[in-house]
C-alpha cells in the first residue's frame, strides 16, 4: 500500500470542516479591514528566497526543496510566502495602483524539517502584508488584524511578544556588541552558533541550543542600541498598542527567524501548544522589496501557521458539535421512481438545498439508517401511496414530525419545514 509522504496530511470528513470554518473567518475578517487576496504559485526561482529569506538561514541551508526543473533551472516550492508575494508586487507594479497596497493570502508551504506535533514538511499559512507606509500606524493595524483574526476563531488563551530590532544603522551597532560578548563566550557556544557569530550573530539570539539560551540571556540588549529614528518607530507603536488596550510583552532578545526584518518584529504564543508554543509572528521589512528589484518601498505583515490555529482550537474544544449535515436524505422504496426523485433532487438544489439519495438500490430500512448517519435534517420519503398520488412525506429528523406535501409545492418547501 503507497502511503502519504512523511509530514503530510490528508484532510476529510469532520477535518476537513474545521479547514472551512477557519478559511471563512480569514476572507471575513481580511475583508472588514480591506485586504484583498493574492495568489501566486507554490513554486519559484531559487533566487526569489536565496536573495531574500538569507543564505545563513536555515530555511535556506536546510529546509527548502530545490530541485532543477527539465530545463535546467533552480526550482524551489515555497517554503514562505513574503519573499514571493514581494515578487509578485514587483513584477506586476502592484505597488503603483495604491499609496497603501493591502494583501492576504492563504495556502500551501514546504519545509523539509523534522516532522511534529504542529509542524509539517507541507504546511499552510494565512497572511497579511500592508504595503507603502512607513510609519508604525500600519504596524499597528497588521497586528489588530492578526488578534481579529486570532479573536475571530475564538482563541483567547494566547500572548503577544513584540521587539524592536531597529534600522540598518542600530542593527550594525548592535552585531559589533554581540560580536565582543559571544567571542568573550565562544567556548560555551554550539558549533552551529559558532558558524553564525562572523556571519550574522543576530541568528544566535534564535538559537534553540540549551547551552546557547543560557549565555543569550546576559547579552546585550538591542533596545539600547536604537538610533533616534527606530526609537521613535518603536515608541509610537508601544503607545498605540497601550491606548487600544492591547495586551503585549517587550521580548529584547525576539528577532525572528528570517534576514529581511527591519524596526518591529512580534510573535504570538499558546500555551495550548506545548513547548513549541509560536502560532504565528511577523514584522517590518523596508528593504525587501528594493532588494528584489523594486523601487524603494516600506512594508509590513505576518502570518499564522493554520494547523498549529487548529491545533489550539482543537485543544481548546472549539470543534465539539462539527458535522456535514445534509438537508435532504429521499427514500425511495422501487429504483423504477427514480426520475421522480431526480427531479425532487434538481429542484430542491436549484433553491439552495443539499439532497442526497440512494444510488445502491438499498432497502427502506437502509436508507433511513443512512439518511441517520449522513445527519440529514429532513427524510424526504416516496413509497407506491406518495408516488401515485404525486406526492411526498416529509419527516423533520430532529422532532419526528411528519407531513405530506404535493410534489408540485416542492418550489414553497419552506413552508412546511
Amino acid at each position: 500500500m503507497i502511503q502519504n509522504i512523511r509530514g503530510t496530511k490528508d484532510l476529510f470528513f469532520e477535518e476537513i470542516l474545521k479547514w472551512h470554518f477557519v478559511e471563512e473567518q480569514f476572507r471575513k475578517v481580511s475583508n472588514l479591514f480591506g485586504y484583498n487576496e493574492l495568489r501566486t504559485p507554490i513554486f519559484e526561482k531559487t533566487e526569489v528566497f536565496q536573495r531574500s529569506i538569507g543564505e545563513t538561514t536555515d530555511i535556506v541551508n536546510k529546509e527548502m526543496y530545490t530541485f532543477l526543473d527539465k530545463g535546467g533551472e533552480s526550482i524551489t516550492l515555497r517554503p514562505e510566502m513574503t519573499a514571493a508575494l514581494v515578487r509578485c508586487v514587483v513584477q506586476h507594479n502592484l505597488y503603483n495602483l495604491f499609496q497603501n497596497l493591502r494583501l492576504w493570502y492563504f495556502g500551501p508551504f514546504f519545509r523539509y524539517e523534522r516532522p511534529q506535533k504542529g509542524r509539517s514538511r507541507q504546511f499552510h499559512q494565512y497572511g497579511a502584508e500592508c504595503i507603502g507606509s512607513p510609519y508604525p500606524e500600519s504596524d499597528a493595524e497588521i497586528i489588530f488584524l492578526a488578534i481579529s483574526i486570532i479573536n475571530s476563531l475564538n482563541i483567547n488563551n494566547f500572548s503577544l511578544e513584540i521587539n524592536s530590532i531597529g534600522n540598518l544603522n542600530s542593527r550594525e551597532k548592535y552585531k559589533l556588541e554581540l560580536i565582543n560578548y559571544f567571542k568573550d563566550n565562544i567556548n560555551y557556544l554550539s558549533e552551529e552558533s559558532k558558524n553564525r557569530l562572523n556571519i550574522n550573530p543576530l541568528r544566535i539570539l534564535d538559537s534553540k541550543d540549551e547551552n546557547d539560551r543560557k549565555i543569550i540571556e546576559n547579552c546585550p540588549n538591542i533596545l539600547d542600541y536604537l538610533d533616534d529614528e527606530s526609537k521613535e518607530h518603536f515608541d509610537i507603536l508601544i503607545n498605540i498598542l497601550d491606548r487600544s488596550n492591547i495586551k503585549y510583552s517587550l521580548q529584547p532578545k525576539l528577532v525572528r527567524g528570517l534576514d529581511y526584518y527591519s524596526h518591529t518584529v512580534f510573535e504570538f504564543r499558546s500555551n495550548r501548544l506545548g513547548s513549541q508554543d509560536a502560532f504565528g509572528g511577523g514584522g517590518r521589512y523596508n528593504n525587501l522589496i528594493e532588494e528584489l528589484g523594486g523601487k524603494p518601498t516600506p512594508a509590513v505583515g505576518f502570518a499564522l501557521g493554520v494547523e498549529r490555529l487548529i491545533l489550539i482550537m482543537d485543544n481548546s474544544n472549539h470543534f465539539v458539535d462539527l458535522k456535514n449535515k445534509i438537508d435532504f436524505y429521499i427514500v425511495y422504496s422501487k429504483y423504477e421512481y427514480f426520475d421522480k426523485i431526480s427531479l425532487i433532487s434538481n429542484k430542491l438544489r436549484k433553491y439552495g438545498y443539499s439532497v442526497i439519495f440512494d444510488i445502491q438500490r438499498k432497502s427502506f430500512k437502509s436508507q433511513l439508517k443512512e439518511a441517520d448517519k449522513l445527519n440529514s435534517k429532513f427524510v424526504i420519503i416516496i413509497g407506491e401511496e406518495e408516488y401515485l398520488n404525486n406526492q411526498l412525506s416529509l419527516k423533520n429528523l430532529s422532532n419526528g414530525v411528519q407531513k405530506t406535501i404535493p410534489i408540485d409545492s416542492i418550489e414553497a418547501i419552506n413552508l412546511y419545514l
